[in-house]
């Protein structure tokens, strides 16, 4: 696949962010609940951002400073301000925050829509090239009728309507001076309406199914797979004058695990199937070796935090399999508290958790009694 044409210099955008979001449902407002694994509102300011846009403004609400930071760690060119009362006056307040870096163009993005395809964006960018202004549309398939279900006198003709979304994208200075000069007697729907009140001819392009806006508690359920399923495996060396420790249990035997925490190789195992369920990176990238937090540190910590990380993505355990493979020590008197220990950690029944033992018929570095290995298998539902 051929890499994205680079977009203009020039290119900013704006991520309208300020709203309540009520009608979601969430605890807090929408656009920094969680969605498929992060705040709503990062989803499509990443896409901005790998797409080359900088810099990129986020209207946010008063007071919403910390959880706006938070939501957006790590993403450069992002810079915040405080929006107003309605939309218009959010997307004006961020337009004119835009005025020192003098972008020719700027794309306006509802936070709510965070599938943004890169696709979409190029359409906008080239349209711009003979107007000032355009926006995405798709077709409307469904008849029509008013809310009192009373039927139109006349049937709107559906291939005469277009479904708007966002991003709408605009050269700078024409946006700015529509912003600045409009005076509608209600609050301005989209941006495409101030554009057109200021006299500015819009382009129509191409949208997207996948640029659906989340309004709705539904929309955050069904963002949810109902399952997700990960795997993990790891393997430690035995070594003389050293604690072994499998599943959280201490078993005594004449060598213990060499690692640079405690060397469980069951929980580590465990802990990347979690992360991987999630899409989470794996127990390397939460807790690096060369971080001298984690020398000797009890593995049930990482599990901790590998089942905290699921349930911020929306998912609780469903089970867990944990297959050890050894020569020695025997498994079988241990696999009772093995499986009571990993069930505390992980705050779930007994009969979710699922611990096993092999051998390799003495093949290989486990057949040969010069480590241990584990793997295991993670099954997570939707919350």
């Amino acid at each position: 696949m051929e890499a994205p044409t680079p977009l203009p210099p020039g290119t900013a955008a704006v991520v309208v962010a300020a709203g309540a979001g009520l009608r979601a449902g969430q605890p807090l407002p929408k656009q920094f609940a969680v969605w498929r694994g992060k705040p709503v509102v990062r989803h499509s300011v990443e896409a901005m951002a790998a797409a080359g846009v900088s810099p990129i403004i986020v209207a946010i609400p008063e007071g919403a400073q910390e959880i706006a930071r938070a939501a957006l760690a790590g993403i450069e060119g992002v810079r915040l301000v405080t929006g107003g009362a309605t939309r218009q006056l959010s997307v004006l307040a961020a337009l004119e925050a835009l005025e020192g870096d003098a972008p020719r163009l700027v794309l306006i993005h509802d936070a709510a829509r965070p599938v943004l395809p890169r696709a979409v964006i190029d359409r906008l960018v080239a349209a711009l090239d003979s107007q000032p202004g355009a926006i995405p549309v798709l077709p409307v398939v469904d008849s029509l009728t008013r809310a009192d279900g009373a039927l139109m006198g006349e049937p709107a003709r559906r291939e005469d309507l277009r479904r708007v979304q966002t991003p709408q994208a605009f050269r700078y200075a024409d946006i700015l001076a529509a912003h600045r000069a409009w005076s509608g007697a209600a609050s301005a729907g989209d941006d495409a309406q101030v554009a057109r009140a200021a006299g500015l001819t819009i382009a129509l392009v191409e949208g997207d199914e996948a640029l659906h806006k989340l309004t709705f508690a539904h929309d955050f359920a069904a963002a949810a797979l109902p399952v997700r399923i990960g795997t993990g495996y790891d393997v430690h060396r035995l070594a003389a004058g050293e604690e072994l420790w499998l599943c959280g249990v201490k078993i005594e035997h004449d060598r213990g695990l060499a690692g640079h925490s405690d060397a469980d190789v069951a929980i580590h195992a465990l802990v990347d199937a979690i992360l991987g369920a999630i899409g989470a990176g794996d127990i390397g990238s939460h807790f690096p070796p060369s971080d001298p937090r984690w020398k000797g540190a009890s593995s049930d910590r990482f599990l901790v935090h590998a089942v905290q990380l699921a349930r911020e993505a929306g998912y609780g355990i469903g089970n867990v399999d944990v297959t050890i493979v050894c020569e020695a020590p025997k498994i079988g008197p241990h696999r009772a508290a093995m499986r009571q220990r990993l069930a505390q950690i992980m705050a779930v029944p007994l009969e979710a958790v699922s611990v096993k033992a092999t051998t390799t018929e003495r093949l290989g570095a486990t057949g040969r009694g010069e480590g241990i290995a584990a793997q295991a298998a993670a099954m997570l539902i939707a919350l």
